[in-house]
Order: structure tokens, then sequence, then C-alpha cells
């Protein structure tokens, strides 16, 4: 049986932040939101690390972080860059970056970028979230279950959406329809804020704002895939290539949750939805950072954490 392979999403710019957000130390050991990341996922079982990056900040983050983890686990590394692209497309169009592009092409083309670091079962999370250790333990569980590469058995751990709101601006979801237990469809939410209410969203850049059930079941970017994953992303890909880019050649991004809901839509895959009742927290925005340092505090007060993680 293959291991699982956790895989770590971290090659985001950090435009709303305002700068290397996955770097950035969340308590006085110089520890950061990875560090809490992996020291679940070691525990849960997991022994393999994948880091996508970018190029321009492979210096300071092996610096921070992968040379002190690969010291405990298996730590390797894909770059996900802008002009990281096909030839053509399966019709013969030519693939070249749009001038003026610097934006990564999204957490579709981040896991895609993984295809040949990856021999088996894999979790994807993002970088700057925390998750808590329930969720590492369920995912690696409905992974071990079973191994197999060709199966399009795939699971996700599920946020309540009022436990994932930040105070300090809008953050992006993914708004989940759970029916007996599986995911039934998943649509990205870019703008969602807290309210006195309890939340709202908007589908127009803050034009409008529509109210929305502060105990919907939200997607915070902890998968659980198998090799057959990467077949359907490449179909996505292509497509996303052959009819989006044009429309925004700057901004145009291709989700993650896309094949997904694809799949689910054809009857072609099934996705168990793994629920948490955990709190999130992240660095979506600098005012966040001191949230962030204090719930850490919090947990290490309780005993959920060593204070320090490595030593």
């Amino acid at each position: 049986m293959k291991q699982p392979t956790l895989v770590i999403m971290a090659a985001g710019m950090g435009s709303r932040y305002g700068g290397l957000k996955q770097i950035d130390p969340v308590d006085d050991k110089g520890q950061i939101i990875i560090d809490f990341s992996i020291y679940d996922a070691l525990r849960a079982g997991f022994k393999k690390i994948v880091f996508i990056i970018k190029k321009e900040i492979e210096k300071d983050f092996k610096e921070s972080v992968g040379n002190r983890l690969s010291k405990v686990c298996d730590v390797n590394y894909v770059y996900q860059e802008v002009d990281k692209l096909p030839k053509t497309t399966s019709s013969g169009k030519v693939c070249s970056v749009p001038e003026g592009r610097v934006k990564p092409w999204g957490t579709g083309h981040a896991i895609l970028c993984c295809k040949d670091a990856v021999d088996g079962p894999f979790a994807v999370i993002n970088s700057d979230d925390y998750y808590g250790p329930e969720a590492f333990k369920k995912i690696y569980e409905a992974l071990t279950e079973d191994a197999s590469n060709d199966s399009y058995d795939y699971s996700m751990v599920g946020y309540v959406l009022s436990n994932t709101l930040t105070e300090n601006g809008s953050v992006s979801r993914g708004v989940c329809s759970v029916e007996n237990g599986y995911l039934k469809k998943i649509e990205e939410k870019t703008k969602i804020i807290k309210t006195e209410k309890g939340a709202a969203f908007s589908d127009d850049n803050g034009e409008t704002w529509k109210d929305i059930d502060a105990g919907s079941i939200v997607s915070m970017n902890l998968w659980g895939f198998k090799k057959s994953f990467f077949k359907e992303l490449e179909k996505g890909f292509d497509e996303f290539l052959e009819t989006q880019v044009e429309k925004n050649p700057l901004k145009s991004e291709f989700y993650l949750l896309g094949p997904v809901q694809e799949l689910i839509t054809a009857g072609k895959a099934s996705v168990k939805v793994l629920k948490s009742t955990d709190k999130w927290f992240g660095v979506t925005y600098k005012e966040d950072k001191e949230a962030v340092m204090n719930a850490i505090k919090a947990l290490k007060d309780k005993g959920v954490y060593p204070d320090d993680l490595w030593k």
C-alpha cells in the first residue's frame, strides 16, 4: 500500500496579507502555521510532505521552513510558475503567458504541478490555514482505508462557516451541499464576510450583499485524493486554457473546485465529507496575526501543542 502524501499549497502571493505570510512566525519560537499543520499531520501518520512554492521564495522558504522540517520527515518541493504550461492544448492551440500576467494559475494548476512528485493517495492543504488535529486524523484514515490509485472515492474535511470567518475582511470559501455524508455540490464564493446576523456574501465585488447560513458546511481546501485525480486536472486545465484565458488573461484562475464538481455531477467520483467542529484561524490579512498568535498560545496552554514543536 502506498503511504499517503501531504501536499501543501504555499505558492500564493499573499496580496491581501501584504507579504510572505507563509513564513511569518506566529509564536515566540519562530514557528509558523505550517509547523502546526505538519506536527498534526505527522501525529496522524503522514510521513512525506510536498511543498508547492514559487522559485522566487525558495531560499527564504527553505531557510524558514523546509530545512528544519527535513530533519523530521521526507520533504519535497515542486514549483508553481506562471510559465509552467503545456506547449499546446489538445486542439493544438499554442500556450503562452499573457503579457503582464504575474498571478499564479490557481489551486487546480498548483496541484497539477505535483503530478510527478506524488505516487499514491494524497491530502491537500493551504499553507496559511490552521485545521486542527482532528482534521488530519480523519483525512489520513480516509486515505488509508482505500489506497488504490485508480479509485475515484475522494474525501474532504468540511468546516462550519461561522468557524472560518475573520473579523478583518472577506474570505473565499467553497460552500458545500451535503447529502447522506457525501458532497453533492460545491460553489466558490470569493467574498464572504462576518455580519451581525451571521454571514453574507457578494457576487459583484461588494456592490450588493446577500445573507448566507452561518451554519453552512464549507471547504477549507483540506482534500483527500487518489492518483486518478491528476488525469481529471489535466483535462480541466486543458479546457481552461482553451476557453477561459482569453476572457481574463491577467486574473483568470483554474480552481481545484471545478474538476471536483464536474466529477460529482457526472457521477464519476464520490467525495465523503468528514465534518470538523474545530475553529479555523489563518492569516488572510495582517490584522489577523494577533488573533492567530493568541489562539496558538491558548492551544499550548491547554497542552494541545508543546512550546517548541521540534525540540
